[in-house]
C-alpha cells in the first residue's frame, strides 16, 4: 500500500474549522493535523496524556521525545499539538518578508506549530516548541517557514524554540526505541487490566530493585519463559499505564520510578487503544 499523501481544500480546511480543530484547552483541545491527516517519515503515535487526560497526536519520535520531556516538567499545565497559525497573519507575514506562503493543491494551507506549551510560571506562562530534524535545516524553504512562525510568535509576545534532535538527551530516544521496538502485542483489554493490577502489586511491593531484576524473579516465580515478564511491563510502559522519568535509562529504572494511572485514565488508555 502507497504512502497516504497530506490534501489540501478549502472544504477540508472549512470542515476541520468547524469540527473545532485547533480550538479548547486541556482535554477539550482538538489538534490541527492528527497521525491519520499527514504522512510521516517514521513512527507516528497516538498517546494518552496524563497530564490533559486526552490523546495526543504526535508525528515522529523526535515530537514524542520532546513531548515526554514537557510532560514531566512541574511547571506544565497544558501542551497543545499541532496548533494552527492565523492564516491571515501568515499570509501578511509572507507577504511583508517577501516568501512564498505554504500552499497546495491552489489552496493556502494553514500553517502550524508542533507545541503550544502553558505553565503555571507567572514570568512565561506559554512558550512555542517547533521541532525538526536537523537535516531538516539545510533545506532552503523550511528556514524560510520557520522564520515566518518565529515572526509569528514574536508579534504575540510569545517565546518560539526550535528543537532538534540535538536538543534531546540520547537515553530519551534510547528509552524509546526500547518501548516502541516491540512489535504490538496481541493483548487483549483484560489481558492489559490484569498485567496493570499484577505488576501494579509487584512494584510497590519491591521499590528498591531495577525493573529487569523484578521482572527475573517474577520469571523464576512464575515459571515463565526467560524475558516474558519484561515483554509484558514494556507493553504496559508503552503503552502509558505507567510513566516515569524518560531521562532514566530503561535498564537503571527502579520499581519506585514507576508513577500509577489512576483508575479513570487506565479507562482512558483503554478506549484509545479500542479506536
Amino acid at each position: 500500500m502507497g504512502k497516504k499523501r497530506y490534501w489540501n481544500s478549502e472544504a477540508k480546511n472549512a470542515r476541520w474549522i468547524k469540527e473545532g480543530r485547533g480550538k479548547g484547552t486541556g482535554k477539550d483541545y482538538k489538534p490541527w493535523l492528527t497521525v491519520r491527516d499527514v504522512p510521516s517519515e517514521g513512527r507516528s503515535h497516538r498517546l494518552f496524556g496524563h497530564l490533559t487526560h486526552r490523546t495526543h497526536h504526535l508525528l515522529s519520535d523526535l515530537e514524542l521525545a520532546t513531548f515526554l520531556l514537557v510532560q514531566w516538567r512541574d511547571l506544565t499545565t497544558d501542551i497543545r499539538e499541532q496548533f494552527p497559525l492565523d492564516l491571515a497573519i501568515t499570509q501578511r507575514l509572507c507577504n511583508e518578508a517577501g516568501v512564498r506562503h505554504p500552499i497546495q493543491n491552489g489552496v493556502p494551507q494553514f500553517m502550524s506549530s508542533d507545541f503550544l506549551v502553558s505553565t503555571s510560571d507567572k514570568s512565561n506562562p506559554q512558550f512555542v516548541l517547533q521541532v525538526k530534524a536537523s537535516s531538516a535545516l539545510e533545506d532552503p524553504r523550511t528556514i524560510e517557514k520557520l522564520e515566518i512562525e518565529r515572526r509569528y510568535w514574536w508579534e504575540k509576545e510569545v517565546p518560539w524554540y526550535l528543537v532538534t534532535e540535538k536538543d534531546i538527551p540520547r537515553v530519551v530516544f534510547t528509552n524509546i526505541d526500547w518501548f516502541y521496538s516491540l512489535q504490538a502485542p496481541d493483548f487483549s483489554l483484560e489481558d492489559e487490566s490484569r498485567f496493570f493490577e499484577f505488576y501494579s502489586v509487584h512494584l510497590k511491593q519491591n521499590p528498591r530493585l531495577t525493573i529487569i531484576d523484578l521482572c527475573k524473579q517474577l520469571d523464576a516465580a512464575y515459571s515463565l519463559e526467560l524475558g516474558e515478564s519484561l515483554y509484558q511491563l514494556r507493553s504496559l510502559l508503552a503503552r502509558r499505564y505507567f510513566h516515569f522519568d524518560i531521562t532514566i535509562p530503561f535498564n537503571k529504572l527502579r520499581c519506585n520510578d514507576m508513577i500509577y494511572e489512576s483508575l479513570d485514565v487506565v479507562v482512558e488508555l483503554q478506549n484509545v487503544s479500542g479506536k
